[in-house]
């Protein structure tokens, strides 16, 4: 099957939280036979940061951030592809594609595939007049990268054919346990950029920790930090690549993952960083979400905190042997349950059983 697909960005990380979830996923996809073309605007710096070089698994077209630009490259992928995916997110004209991907004809499978259900859900709850609302039916199908029932409900509320969570999940390929770099030791290090509807947790699950424990030392990784706020106590380290994951999150006694407000409401969201974090063998702190436990064992493989008092607590209380073992437990359970392997394993199995239904139908 010829896969096109439209997403922020393959080969950046740049301001691009999603990157290690389209390589990973993919990567095993391209694994599976098809063949995949991504094509990505040359948009927000993205491709003078970028962090790998065009992948040997896939095709990379980068198109001019402009109304012929997008629409040049949909022309072509229409005329080529057996499947079209547009992620959400892209960043520049996400609203002209997604509703011209919509209205291509049927002959195409056309994929809607949410990176950030919660929010998308929630700006077309507060807009009746949201675009999508209109162009999801068209839709054969729309994945998601978490979200559980709540986000499968609300997407069918509006109309889906179907809607399928496909979670974030581990490469073992390029998030392993790599040696500590002292530039990220720390007690507690944080990766996450600035977000508007991040930030007010992470000051609270983060920001205020460190102040709290002027003994323990926090690193916080991340674009967009600079300007603010921070206990002495604290380093900033900006932007790090998708190169020295690894270290970052192996070079601290423990790493936290602050989740995004509307994550956290919709649970079952569990991001890239998770996974990259076990990955690299690191002792995950985790703010407290529902479906926690569908990925891993509260206090045996994972520390859950309700609020920032309780990262201090699990802080406080861990000691390296403590955080090694739980770290161990953690990675073992995501190797054997939650790889992007598996998830396209699942993404190849939704397309057989929707091709049968269609030859069905015919």
């Amino acid at each position: 099957m010829k896969i096109c697909f439209f997403g922020s960005s393959l080969v950046s990380s740049y301001w691009n939280g999603a990157a290690t979830y389209y390589r990973g996923m993919l990567k095993e996809i391209a694994a599976l036979g098809h063949e995949v073309t991504f094509y990505e605007p040359d948009a927000f710096d993205r491709q003078s940061h970028r962090d790998i070089d065009e992948p040997d698994w896939a095709r990379v077209v980068v198109y001019p951030a402009t109304a012929d630009g997008w629409r040049s490259s949909l022309d072509t992928a229409a005329q080529s592809a057996d499947m079209l995916v547009k992620a959400s997110g892209v960043g520049v004209f996400d609203l002209e594609l997604e509703n011209a991907v919509a209205a291509l004809p049927s002959r195409l499978t056309r994929i809607y595939w949410d990176v950030d259900a919660p929010a998308t859900l929630e700006a077309m709850e507060s807009d009746p007049q949201h675009h999508l609302r209109r162009a999801i039916p068209y839709y054969d199908m729309v994945l998601t990268y978490g979200g559980g029932e709540p986000v499968v409900s609300a997407y069918r509320s509006v109309g889906a054919r179907d809607c399928v969570p496909i979670y974030n999940a581990l490469d073992p390929a390029t998030h392993f346990p790599s040696p500590p770099n002292p530039r990220f030791a720390c007690d507690l290090s944080l990766l996450a950029n600035r977000l508007p509807d991040r930030e007010r947790r992470v000051e609270h699950f983060f920001l205020d920790v460190a102040r709290h424990l002027p003994e323990k030392s926090f690193v916080l990784g991340g674009s967009g930090w600079d300007d603010k706020d921070a206990s002495a106590n604290l380093r900033k380290v900006g932007h790090v690549g998708t190169a020295d994951h690894n270290a970052f999150f192996g070079s601290a006694l423990a790493t936290l993952n602050v989740n995004r407000d509307s994550m956290a409401r919709y649970g079952f969201s569990p991001p890239t960083r998770v996974f990259e974090a076990i990955g690299a063998g690191a002792c995950l702190i985790t703010d407290e979400w529902a479906g926690i436990d569908h990925f891993l064992e509260p206090g045996r493989e994972v520390l859950v905190a309700a609020d920032g008092a309780e990262v201090a607590e699990h802080l406080t209380a861990l000691d390296p042997e403590r955080a090694r073992s739980i770290a161990r437990r953690a990675r073992a359970r995501i190797l054997s349950q939650h790889t992007y392997r598996q998830r396209a394993r699942q993404f190849n199995d939704l397309f057989v059983a929707h091709s049968s239904r269609i030859e069905a139908a015919e």
